[in-house]
């Protein structure tokens, strides 16, 4: 079992490092959907503790990785784009954090929504190029 873990995180950290950074950003946009997923998953844990830190730390992990699609913006891009871009993520990254203080799942479906229409732009875009 613990050679399979290491292969797979092999695995994991060379198909990253092989990666386009078209790619990279669609494994972000994935990522944050797995830790939202498991945030939410998380709300029907009965266990306070375990139910408050699944979300806590699922929905920080998600936090991070709109903090570093927002960072990686290009804002000297001419046109609306950049800046429409991040005001999206930073309307996300409120979502998450109200979600996380209020322990509310709602925001979270707001976030998602947003994230998955980038994603699927994203991901046809790669397709077409």
């Amino acid at each position: 079992m613990q050679s399979y873990e290491k292969i797979a995180k092999s695995y994991k950290t060379q198909s990253v490092q092989t990666a386009s950074p078209g790619k990279l950003v669609l494994m972000l946009f994935d990522g944050y959907l797995r830790f939202t997923a498991a945030a939410t998953k998380a709300f029907d844990e009965p266990d306070f503790s375990k139910r408050n830190e699944g979300i806590n730390n699922n929905l920080i992990r998600a936090q991070n990785i709109v903090t570093e699609l927002q960072s990686s913006l290009d804002m000297s891009v001419p046109g609306d784009l950049p800046g429409t871009l991040y005001r999206l993520y930073d309307y996300c990254l409120n979502n998450l954090q109200q979600a996380n203080l209020q322990k509310d799942r709602e925001p979270i479906g707001h976030s998602d929504k947003v994230i998955n229409e980038l994603r699927e732009a994203w991901a046809e875009m790669l397709a077409q190029n």
